[in-house]
């Protein structure tokens, strides 16, 4: 079990890797190609839309084929798709690239995190989520490398990331061996596919449904400022590109932070106070956000990536507690699926409003959702008793 462990980390390195590197390049990309600033939030949608439509149907494919199967092909598919990102000659050959990449990235994420959420303590799923983390700190530094006099080498940075996905695929290939006991009980534990529930039986399971809402409010922060973080120092405090992507590295090495302190707490902490002490951490960072400290305000980046960082991995830890063993892989892929239709909508909204009006209803925007992540998390925790 220890070396799986070990092997479910390095893989969550190449999960965040992909993630944050499209925010950072766009800047750049967007004159490039000769198109709208706004129009991330279209391609960002496409992304979730394949992300998200993989993870309600994740829960069948794990147990037709076994976790580490789907993983070893899902980062294979993402690691393809990160390379014909990197030849794409306009917007439209890198959105279907970026289709074949975000249909990888959604079956790791839902089955990993059941996978976890079912076999191991709350401490080694934010760890987990922390070397997410690892990830997402990492490719903006990379990008950044490429970013400087006038960003013409972007797509270099998305082949240094293709490349290191391809050398974690390598590793997953060689434990396949390890995971056959463990995924032949895993079997035994959970719902056969002739007694599968769908997704109407889901939502009906009381509390399933809020706790989507929960982390979709969640999510539309992450992606948010995900996407549109880099823009956002760009347009509101004038500084270049490059350093933009180092601002948003930061908000990242923020959420990592978060996931490692988060961990130790755990021990001590339901999911449920992780989530409470997560919200409160990152409302302060986006009041320091919205104060008139000219760039000092960036800082902000930090503490809502610290008070981001043990929200996603304990909402997706509680699921088997709240909801049960059964039918777990179901409800974590639904709760993935529905939080980043959610989040991906709302990015979408906020995309074309800031660039229409100003990038400076950011920190408004961020605690409005911030308040209905509270509202909708509570309503979950009265409801399923946790």
């Amino acid at each position: 079990m220890f070396f799986i462990l070990i092997v479910i980390y390095v893989v969550f390195i190449s999960l965040g890797l992909p993630d944050s590197l499209f925010g950072v390049a766009w800047p750049v990309v967007h004159s490039e190609f000769g198109i709208s600033e706004s129009f991330a939030s279209v391609y960002s949608i496409i992304i979730g839309v394949c992300t998200g439509g993989v993870s309600f149907v994740s829960g069948k494919l794990i147990r037709k084929f076994g976790t580490s199967r789907v993983t070893l092909v899902s980062v294979l598919i993402t690691a393809l798709g990160l390379v014909a990102i990197s030849f794409s000659p306009n917007i439209a050959v890198m959105m279907i690239s970026s289709v074949i990449m975000g249909y990888g990235a959604g079956a790791i994420d839902t089955g990993l995190n059941n996978f976890v959420s079912l076999h191991y303590k709350a401490q080694h799923m934010n760890w987990l989520h922390c070397f997410w983390g690892v990830g997402v700190t990492v490719s903006p530094l990379i990008m950044s490398l490429f970013l400087g006099d006038g960003g013409s080498e972007w797509r270099k940075g998305y082949r240094v990331v293709a490349l290191l996905q391809l050398l974690i695929a390598v590793l997953v290939l060689f434990s396949l061996k390890k995971w056959k006991g463990i995924e032949r009980a895993e079997k035994e534990e959970t719902v056969d596919e002739s007694d599968s529930a769908g997704i109407a039986d889901i939502i009906k399971i009381k509390g399933v449904l809020t706790g989507i809402l929960s982390l979709g409010a969640y999510c539309s922060m992450e992606f948010l400022l995900g996407t549109w973080g880099a823009s956002y120092a760009v347009n509101v405090f004038a500084v270049s590109p490059d350093v933009a992507a180092k601002w948003v590295s930061l908000y990242y090495g923020g959420i990592m932070v978060g996931r490692v302190i988060s961990g130790f707490l755990s021990i001590k902490l339901s999911d449920k106070g992780l989530i409470r002490g997560g919200v409160v951490v990152a409302l302060i960072g986006i009041i320091i956000f919205a104060l008139p400290l000219g760039t000092a305000s960036l800082f902000g980046f930090f503490l809502i990536g610290m008070g981001f960082g043990p929200v996603f991995p304990s909402v997706l830890h509680s699921v088997p507690e709240r909801f049960g063993a059964k039918y777990s892989a179901d409800i974590t892929g639904y709760h993935m699926g529905g939080a980043y239709a959610i989040g991906f909508g709302i990015q979408l909204i906020y995309g074309f409003a800031a660039t229409n009006i100003t990038f400076g209803i950011t920190p408004f925007v961020l605690i409005g959702l911030c308040t209905a992540l509270v509202i909708f998390n509570e309503i979950t925790v009265k409801k399923t008793n946790t």
